[in-house]
């Protein structure tokens, strides 16, 4: 049984939008703050350089991801336009 307080102050403003990000979540804003402290944890700094290097990675690889699917989306719309053709060459479209 939860028999212990914690007294928050925040501005009006912030009361509000806890408020709405936990009716989005269908829980209480208490059951949202409960929730909150009970999945935030400080990464260790080897987790913060481990993820910073991925984001490097990451950003690194995004040129040749989009000029792929930039290729694959030509790809599809010439094969879009020959398959019109096609149907229409036979009457079909």
């Amino acid at each position: 049984m939860r028999t212990a307080r914690v007294t928050v102050l925040m501005k009006p403003e912030e009361k509000a939008a806890l408020e709405e990000k936990a009716a989005r979540r269908g829980v209480s804003s208490g059951e949202y703050l409960r929730l909150a402290v009970d999945n935030f944890e400080k990464i260790s700094d080897d987790q913060e350089a481990e993820l910073q290097e991925l984001a490097r990675e990451l950003k690194a690889a995004l040129p040749k991801m989009k000029a792929s699917l930039e290729s694959s989306c030509k790809t599809l719309e010439a094969l879009h336009e020959e398959n019109d053709a096609f149907f229409r060459e036979r009457g079909i479209a």
